[in-house]
């Protein structure tokens, strides 16, 4: 009789739930079958792949609860039990799993707990002498006021054990604190709300890696393009990091490698990273397959979720042959695909929740033109010519003159708001202004929007709520397709993306022809 493995999928489907963790299920289904093992999956959402009748040797449809898993393995009694696949859904069925006696396959549930775990957590990067941005637990309103004074203003807050960033919240001050600890639901001791100095400006960088216990191989180095503070699942990235130091990436790789040997990982891991003033930061560590295992795979051509199922029923990376880095020769850029326009008012904006419900890929030589199909992908349609409309915060003037000027330089005529239009204009530049709606003045943005005669949009929100008037420009913006900037990093992006298309036209290369130059290079 063939040997039996179970394997937790990610649950019912919604936004902040992405579908890349049924991709890894699929994945390990196959790899089971390869291996000559007889899969079960568990999963209880009809839209997804893992549940189709022939992905699996038998599907239960159940939901995720304790009691419910517990059912299905005791008729079926598997030799053991992989959840590192289906996002944070099966994770917190980790230790109550392996105290009804359940062996969990892959890595120890106590890592899981270590990477969970304020203090434990802060323990092991002591331990292997990384940084972590200030931080503390709060289960009242007086204790977050503490440690949000001690470690100063502005502070990223967070439930614990949340998925997709689910009620997590950038906070600028005492008040908008008080309003997230009234509104914050279910704290207590087992739950208290984390408290992060929040590092403005920084670069934030994910790594998936692949670890046998003895030896941890790095699958890719993600640079994200909007800046910290935007959810990692709604973040555009890209694969090799295209503005990091060499020195930089590098220090990122020993660190992964440190740590996924410390926590002994078996499968994948994933490991979110600050970089500031040429300092790392550790954000968190996820001793799973994250939402970017789908995108990495591809970009590498390497399926890491297959590879790390073999690992977790004991083969080695030496055996499975997979023991060095790939170091692609060209750029890969994920992009997130939004659902604003099917939700009218809606404020299009990013920050630590997300809200994206897909992605997209853009492949190319170059960083300019794989961002450029990147966003013609999302069906971000980037104009050649035309008129570019900026309302920034005030932090931002600074570093929006040199695109402005960028913009001027290759023909765009520019429209701003009061503020950043005098700014431009002191430093040199031909701007026009234009009034907000609350202002009175006609004819103002809106309906120089409604009149087609704006092409693209940068406005990068203020942290305290936005007026009524910018949260219009948004929606309009998103439900006219003109394509809506609200980061300096994505603006930046978007003028070498625009400036490219200028130049040279796009080619089409299927990614097999990407994959076969990694491995003939």
């Amino acid at each position: 009789m063939k040997k039996k493995v179970a394997i937790l999928g990610g649950g019912p489907n919604r936004i902040g739930q992405g579908i890349e963790f049924d991709y890894c299920c699929v994945h390990a289904s196959f790899a089971l079958r390869e291996e000559g093992y007889e899969s079960i999956m568990i999963n209880c959402n009809p839209e997804t792949v893992s549940t189709d009748y022939d992905t699996s040797d038998r599907l239960y449809f159940e939901p995720l609860t304790l009691e419910d898993v517990l059912n299905v393995l005791d008729k079926e009694k598997p030799l053991g039990v992989i959840l590192q696949f289906g996002g944070q859904t099966p994770l917190k069925l980790a230790i109550p799993l392996k105290k009804a006696g359940v062996k969990i396959l892959g890595t120890d549930p106590d890592a899981i707990d270590i990477a969970e775990d304020r203090e434990r957590f802060r323990q092991l990067l002591k331990k292997v002498s990384l940084l972590q941005p200030p931080n503390g637990t709060a289960v009242s309103f007086k204790q977050a006021k503490e440690i949000a004074e001690k470690i100063g203003y502005p502070v990223l807050l967070r439930p614990s054990y949340v998925l997709g960033g689910r009620a997590m919240e950038i906070v600028y001050d005492e008040e908008t604190l008080k309003d997230f600890m009234e509104k914050a639901v279910e704290i207590s001791p087992e739950h208290p709300v984390l408290i992060d100095k929040f590092l403005e400006d920084a670069i934030e960088v994910d790594v998936d890696a692949i670890c046998d216990g003895k030896r941890c191989v790095i699958g890719g180095v993600l640079e994200h393009i909007e800046e910290a503070g935007v959810h990692s699942g709604d973040s555009a990235m890209v694969i090799p990091p295209y503005s990091l130091k060499k020195e930089m990436v590098e220090q990122i790789k020993e660190a992964t490698r440190k740590l996924a040997l410390e926590l002994e990982i078996k499968g994948l891991l994933n490991i979110q990273y600050a970089v500031k003033n040429d300092t790392l930061y550790v954000l968190e560590v996820n001793p799973r397959a994250s939402r970017t295992i789908p995108f990495v795979s591809k970009s590498i051509g390497v399926p890491l979720a297959k590879l790390a199922t073999k690992i977790m029923i004991g083969k080695t990376l030496e055996e499975i042959g997979f023991t060095k880095e790939i170091e692609i020769n060209y750029y890969a850029v994920k992009e997130s695909v939004f659902p604003f326009n099917r939700f009218p008012g809606v404020d299009a904006i990013l920050g630590p929740e997300m809200k994206s419900t897909g992605e997209v890929i853009g492949i190319d030589k170059s960083f300019e033109m794989a961002y450029a199909k990147s966003q013609l992908a999302a069906g971000q349609k980037l104009p050649l010519s035309g008129t570019v409309f900026i309302s920034v915060k005030d932090k931002d003037k600074p570093s929006i003159f040199p695109i402005a000027k960028g913009f001027s330089e290759i023909g765009f005529k520019i429209y701003a708001t009061k503020g950043t239009g005098t700014f431009l204009i002191q430093k040199g530049l031909n701007v026009k202004i234009v009034p907000k709606v609350y202002e009175g003045e006609r004819p103002n943005i809106v309906d120089y929007i409604k009149n087609n005669e704006i092409s693209i949009i940068i406005n990068t929100p203020s942290g305290k709520k936005p007026r009524r008037d910018i949260v219009s420009i948004r929606t309009i913006a998103v439900n006219r397709n003109i394509p809506l900037v609200t980061t300096i990093p994505g603006a930046k992006a978007t003028l070498l993306a625009i400036k490219k298309l200028r130049e040279s036209k796009i080619e089409v290369k299927s990614i097999q022809e990407y994959h076969s130059e990694i491995k003939s290079s």
